[in-house]
This record gives structure tokens, C-alpha cells and sequence, in this order.
């Protein structure tokens, strides 16, 4: 018998690859991945093509709590360091993750500032 956070673990790794699957990053549009653990968020700006994070962001430098406020200053860093490498578009990669609460604040921000998701 499998217990039940086991099963939860492969329920959530599945979901990743299902929605991964369909996603593939390049040099002119790359992959935003999103992170969320239990303390802290990351974001990432991948190339899967060549196989590079082209820019990181995580709330490991940021001071405060996790918030949608703390999710929010990161997506404005993420799509600032992103126009650094003159990047314009990407692909939005949720992970195992729904697209509300911190994830859609990470997006909605950086569309704000100029990065189209």
C-alpha cells in the first residue's frame, strides 16, 4: 500500500511533465520557470534549446515574507533583468503549480513591466 504523500509527490510530478511537455524555451523566446517551496520563490528565464538560464531572480535576495507583494517585486525583477538580455517574450511555465495566487501575481507583473508571457 502507497502512502498518501508519496502519492501526492507523483500526482504533483506528473502534472509537471504534462505541462512541460508542451513548452520549449529558446534564445528569442525562453522558458519563465516558476518555483514556489515552502520559504521562498524563484523564477528563471531558460533557453532549452541550448540549455542555459539566461536570468534568476528568487526571493532568497528580497527581504519580507512570502507574499503576493514579495511574488510581485520578483516579477518585476525577473522581466527587468529579462530586457537587460534584450529579451521580449517568453513562455510561461507554471510547473505542477495553478495559475492563481502567487504564480498569476509572478506573470501579471511582469507583463506590467513590458515582458510578454
Amino acid at each position: 500500500m502507497e502512502s498518501s504523500v508519496k502519492k501526492k509527490i507523483e500526482l504533483r510530478k506528473k502534472r509537471a511533465i504534462r505541462i512541460r511537455k508542451s513548452l520549449k524555451g529558446n534564445a528569442e523566446r525562453p522558458r519563465l520557470c516558476i518555483n514556489i517551496s515552502n520559504k521562498h520563490i524563484y523564477a528563471q528565464l531558460i533557453d532549452d534549446a541550448k540549455g542555459v538560464t539566461i536570468a534568476s531572480a528568487s526571493s532568497i535576495q528580497e527581504k519580507g515574507k512570502k507574499s503576493k507583494d514579495l511574488a510581485g517585486q520578483l516579477g518585476e525583477i525577473i522581466a527587468k533583468k529579462a530586457e537587460e538580455k534584450n529579451v521580449k517574450k517568453a513562455v510561461f511555465d507554471r510547473g505542477s503549480k495553478k495559475y492563481h495566487g502567487l504564480v498569476a501575481e509572478i506573470a501579471t507583473k511582469a507583463r506590467e513591466v513590458g515582458l510578454q508571457v
